[in-house]
């Protein structure tokens, strides 16, 4: 079968005849015969494409059509399509280049400073209200834990314990051993001024079993494993597991959040128990390096500071920062839309916004402490 592109040229102006079946089974030939015809193109100011010899078109062909179209027009040539003789094949033709023409994206603008805080407060509302959306959810799930067990994924519990809790436990205790030493360092500092060592010790247990050592160690979790939990989920979304999970009639708030939210609350405890220990280790190696305190005398401080005010108002805050941890960070996995650059922006969002809501917790429980005389 005879396929071509004819040229009938007046003037500045050129009528394209496209000849013979532009369809699949003929695609070689087609893009041949299209590739064949810029060479007349030189000077041409208005092209039009009569359809009039076609004898047929499918999706294949439209395709090839609508690009060189689309390529003549960025060109700035002022292309158009005769419809009359064919209107089924130019309809396909149009349609197909107005597909192109919506699924590409407009250049962003540049806001001002102004017009960008405008437009965080008009996106505020919509945040807060996905925000209690995915809250709600997550505690409308919780009842079905005990009607329904099997829709929770059990068996990765033990795996996202370890992960979470025993793989963390070095890098946390690092950073609570430094901590520790840092308030050593700094009591000695201060309150050797005044001839006060002494209280030192008790500054490391205030300081540290009170505030930094939940803090620290939610943080370093943030930082760890909140990055991590968002950017698992946020590959199974972009990847459909999802929808595949959906359509097995899985529940992903049962069975993704709450195995990974129960073993943050499991784990955070403990880690800032451990935390808190080596924090006194530190401190205590931070005070007997620069003073002349006795071992036995820091011992006895330090253990007669540890009150159950102490040691439970600092335990008490780590399941509700573990859970801060988990909802945010599963919550910006299956908010994940697009491929992998989505992830990653994801990923970024869930680590900032969880330590942001740790810090604002753990300010929440200190205000209500101090509120109440604890």
């Amino acid at each position: 079968m005879n396929i071509a592109v004819r040229t009938e040229r007046e003037g500045d102006s050129l009528r394209l005849v496209p000849v013979g079946a532009f369809d699949v089974a003929h695609a070689p030939a087609v893009a041949q015969a299209v590739a064949q015809v810029p060479p007349d193109l030189e000077g041409c100011r208005s092209i039009d494409l009569d359809l009039t010899h076609l004898d047929r078109i499918d999706g294949a062909g439209a395709v090839l059509l609508a690009r060189f179209l689309d390529r003549l027009d960025v060109d700035g040539d002022r292309t158009r399509i005769v419809a009359d003789r064919n209107p089924e094949a130019a309809r396909l033709i149009t349609l197909y280049r107005h597909k192109r023409a919506e699924s590409t994206p407009a250049p962003p603008r540049a806001m001002g400073l102004l017009a960008t805080i405008g437009a965080v407060a008009a996106d505020l509302p919509a945040r807060i209200t996905d925000t209690l959306d995915f809250t709600g959810r997550c505690i409308a799930a919780v009842p079905k834990i005990v009607t329904s067990p099997r829709s929770v994924d059990w068996h990765s519990l033990p795996r996202l314990v370890q992960e979470i809790g025993a793989d963390a436990l070095p890098v946390t205790s690092s950073a609570n051993l430094l901590v520790g030493v840092i308030i050593g360092f700094l009591g000695v500092s201060q309150l050797g001024r005044f001839g006060a060592v002494v209280y030192v010790p008790e500054l490391v247990v205030v300081a540290h079993f009170r505030e930094l050592g939940p803090l620290v160690t939610a943080i370093v979790v943030a930082g760890r494993s909140g990055a991590g939990l968002a950017s698992e989920i946020a590959t199974m979304k972009v990847s459909e597991e999802i929808d595949a999970l959906r359509s097995m009639k899985f529940d992903p708030m049962l069975w993704l959040v709450v195995p990974r939210c129960l073993a943050l609350v499991l784990v955070v405890p403990l880690l800032t128990w451990v935390g808190d220990a080596l924090a006194l280790l530190g401190g205590f190696f931070a005070t007997e390096a620069i003073t002349n305190l006795t071992p036995r005398a820091y011992i006895l401080a330090t253990m007669d500071a540890i009150t159950p005010s102490h040691f439970f108002g600092g335990l008490i805050k780590t399941p509700f920062l573990a859970l801060a941890i988990g909802l945010i960070a599963c919550a910006q996995g299956l908010a994940t839309q697009g491929g992998a650059a989505a992830v990653g922006a994801r990923t970024t969002t869930a680590v900032v916004l969880a330590i942001f809501g740790v810090i604002v917790i753990n300010s929440l429980f200190t205000l209500f402490y101090v509120a109440v005389g604890v």
